[in-house]
């Protein structure tokens, strides 16, 4: 049996849907729909969270990202420490301090659990996740 192909959602992406975006929007829906086609569209505990500091309320939050159009998904341990190691190898390089940790995670949680990235900003994702599949303009 063929496992079905997952999509990791990043919050760019979800910013620009649930805002409608005047650049983005339709970019992000196109790729939001032809992802959910070809397989699932997945959140983490990290996405979640971005996105819940745009709502006052966690069922506000389940309304806009409906779990059954976006599985929410753990985060694996190995994971977190990919993420420690990939974020390290950034300071190294010498990354400033803006780039967030998050981003770390999700590409690390992407590139652990064999998903696809869904996102806007793949230079980072690119850079220190290489073997990571990533949708992105």
């Amino acid at each position: 049996m063929e496992s079905e192909r997952g999509f990791l959602v990043d919050t760019n992406i979800l910013f620009d849907y649930l805002s409608d975006d005047e650049e983005w929007f339709e970019w992000s829906v196109s790729m939001l729909t032809q992802a959910a086609d070809a397989g699932y569209l997945a959140i983490n505990p990290i996405i979640y969270a971005e996105i819940s500091a745009r709502f006052a309320r966690v069922e506000d939050v389940d309304a806009a990202l409906p779990p059954q159009y976006f599985r929410r998904i753990t985060l694996p341990w190995d994971a977190a420490f990919l993420a420690a190691r990939a974020y390290s190898a950034y300071r190294q390089r010498g990354g400033t301090r803006t780039a967030p940790l998050p981003d770390f995670f999700i590409g690390a949680h992407a590139a652990v659990a064999g998903l696809t990235l869904l996102t806007r900003d793949a230079r980072r994702y690119v850079e220190y996740f290489p073997k990571l599949s990533v949708i992105a303009p």
